[in-house]
C-alpha cells in the first residue's frame, strides 16, 4: 500500500486500492457532483476511488462486527448499524471468525475459538455450523 497521496486520482480499481484507505476518505471533495460532462478521466477516477473504498470497508466490516458483538451488541443492533439483514451479518461474521480461528499466529489462533463460542451462545446460535 502506498502511504503517499497520488499526484492525480487513479482511474483503475487496482491503482485506487493501493491508496491508504483513510486517504480515500479524504478524497471526498474529488468525487462530489461528477457528471458525464466532467470528462472520462474524472468520472473513471470517481468510480475507481469509490470501488476501492467499498473493497476496503467490506474487508474491515466483519472485524468491526466482531468488535460490536464482543461489546455485547445483539444481532439486531449490529444489523441496524450496518444496514444489513441479520442473516447477512451473521454470515459475514461467521466466515470471518472461521478464518480467524484457523489463522495461526505464533502457535495461537488470531481469535480465540472460546470467544467465538461465547458470542454464539449469547446470540443463541449454539456452535453447530
Amino acid at each position: 500500500m502506498n502511504p503517499t497521496r497520488p499526484s492525480k486520482p487513479p482511474v483503475r480499481f487496482t491503482d485506487a486500492e493501493e491508496i491508504n484507505p483513510f486517504q480515500l476518505l479524504d478524497l471526498h471533495g474529488h468525487a462530489v457532483a461528477r457528471t458525464p460532462e466532467s470528462g472520462r478521466v474524472a468520472v473513471l477516477a470517481d468510480l475507481a476511488l469509490s470501488a476501492a473504498m467499498v473493497s476496503w470497508w467490506t474487508r474491515w466490516q466483519p472485524s468491526t462486527i466482531h468488535t460490536a458483538l464482543r461489546a455485547s451488541a445483539d444481532l439486531t443492533d449490529v444489523a441496524k448499524a450496518t444496514g444489513l439483514d441479520a442473516s447477512d451479518v451473521l454470515r459475514w461474521w461467521r466466515r470471518w471468525a472461521d478464518v480467524q480461528t484457523r489463522l495461526d499466529i505464533g502457535g495461537r489462533p488470531s481469535v480465540d475459538p472460546i470467544e467465538i463460542r461465547a458470542i454464539e451462545r449469547r446470540l443463541g446460535l449454539g456452535v453447530v455450523r
